[in-house]
């Protein structure tokens, strides 16, 4: 059930409907919230309900071990193993063995026929915020709740079940403890936000995917400037797609009472790609960086062990992505430019007037190369588009996809827009807004495919 569809609109009124009248009584209006986020993710398949269950029971279960202060070792690692179980079964066991049978293949051994799983969808979202809340209870700096209600509903509770963002029980649980009244200031501030997500997705992101997937489709058969226009619609769809669905999924837990983290604050304004990494996914990053990178040693163990780390946070951050060899390059890309700038702003703490010209820019290009791996599906796309992008291969026809020049423009200039320090936004109490709002989802009625695409981050 997509959040751009009209099935969920129907879910979210019945559920609203439903749960309205029960808001004033804690225990029965988070116990149906809770079976609606079930029903929501049952209907992408309910045999995952199960994995969801499970995973919420086994780390309640193993939090409660953990604070009792009886051998916490023993339960944090068991935690750790047991989620980590679950993500490499349904998620790598596969790439595993392809990666075998590739090696295999040059040795003549026989091949391994691949497993009949199914990927759950937003796994590595819910066992990501499962061990957060373990780690933090082993840390000492969140105390294990008794009540399974409580740790349920923030585990599935169908805003961020599916792609986050992924929201930690020390953020979410303790606004558990407070009354969530069906307020029109909830309503309208998570309606603008859930409608900007909307149009983030419809309007723009789904727009430029019809040139970002022609080109790599076969970016051989392209020009080189059609494949920098590629990239660039990439750049913008997977952006407008992510922040889209965070601010749609923040919408809906603002109409609920809740307050979601942020997620996205501007990546592509950013000076540096340490800049980028506080802006891009925080919810991620953060959380690559408190219970990844830290539990390495994080800048604690020495210059070269830094850099290490560093890179080991972001090539596993890289095949969190996915199960493929491409974003653990991606991954390592980002690595070694976060190392690079690390030593860099080590040698030179002070920034000097060349790197304050280029930092925007070169950032920027590091990070569109980057989104190469990120999208194309082989290696050998990957090449190909780096050579048309280098115009080292430049034969090839010119396609210039004018709604995605269109969108291009419309989103470099709002960017600038926030840059100048304007606020964008849609403000229900305003005519002009309304306007403007009602205005754009017309156009997105008329000129938007009736059925949407999924969201990019579905298949992580």
């Amino acid at each position: 059930m997509l959040f751009n569809s009209w099935s969920f609109v129907a879910f979210l009124a019945v559920v609203l409907a439903v749960t309205a009248p029960m808001v004033r009584y804690g225990t029965p209006w988070r116990v149906t919230l809770l079976v609606a986020s079930y029903v929501f993710y049952a209907h992408w398949n309910w045999h995952y309900c199960l994995l969801v269950l499970a995973s919420t029971l086994v780390d309640y279960w193993l939090a409660l071990k953990i604070g009792a202060g009886r051998n916490p070792r023993r339960f944090i690692v068991l935690s750790v193993a047991v989620n980590l179980a679950f993500l490499g079964w349904f998620k790598y066991a596969n790439f595993l063995l392809d990666s075998v049978n590739r090696v295999g293949s040059t040795l003549a051994w026989p091949p391994i026929g691949p497993l009949d799983i199914v990927l759950p969808v937003g796994i590595s979202f819910f066992t990501f915020q499962a061990m957060s809340y373990t780690i933090d209870v082993y840390r000492g700096a969140f105390n294990p709740t008794r009540r399974w209600f409580d740790f349920s509903f923030s585990m599935s509770f169908f805003p961020h079940l599916i792609s986050g963002p992924i929201v930690r029980a020390s953020h979410f649980m303790p606004q558990l403890a407070a009354e969530h009244p069906l307020t029109r200031d909830n309503l309208r501030a998570g309606g603008e936000l859930f409608a900007k997500g909307f149009l983030k997705k419809t309007l723009l992101a789904d727009q430029l995917a019809v040139c970002a997937d022609t080109v790599f489709a076969d970016p051989a058969f392209f020009s080189s400037g059609t494949c920098w226009l590629a990239i660039a619609a990439y750049t913008g769809q997977i952006y407008y797609d992510f922040s889209g669905y965070t601010d749609m999924a923040i919408g809906l837990a603002r109409m609920f009472g809740f307050e979601f983290p942020q997620n996205f604050d501007h990546p592509y304004l950013s000076r540096s790609i340490t800049e980028f990494w506080r802006r891009w996914h925080i919810s991620l990053s953060s959380w690559l960086r408190d219970y990844l990178y830290v539990s390495l040693g994080g800048n604690r163990r020495g210059r070269v062990r830094t850099y290490a780390n560093l890179m080991i946070t972001m090539l596993l951050g890289g095949l969190w992505h996915g199960a493929s060899w491409t974003f653990v390059v991606w991954g390592g890309l980002h690595g070694l430019g976060l190392a690079v700038h690390r030593l860099v702003s080590e040698r030179w703490p002070s920034p000097g007037r060349l790197r304050r010209a280029i930092g925007l820019p070169a950032t920027l290009g590091f990070v569109m190369i980057g989104w190469v791996f990120f999208r194309a599906p082989t290696f050998h796309v990957a090449g190909v588009m780096l050579h048309k992008l280098a115009f080292v291969d430049a034969p090839g026809c010119s396609w210039p996809h004018v709604q995605s020049l269109l969108v291009l423009a419309a989103g470099v200039g709002a960017h600038l827009w926030v840059w100048r320090g304007r606020a964008l936004g849609f403000d229900f109490r305003r005519p002009a807004s309304i306007a403007l709002l009602v205005a754009a989802l017309l156009i997105d009625l008329l000129y938007t495919p009736s059925v949407h695409s999924p969201f990019i981050y579905f298949q992580f």
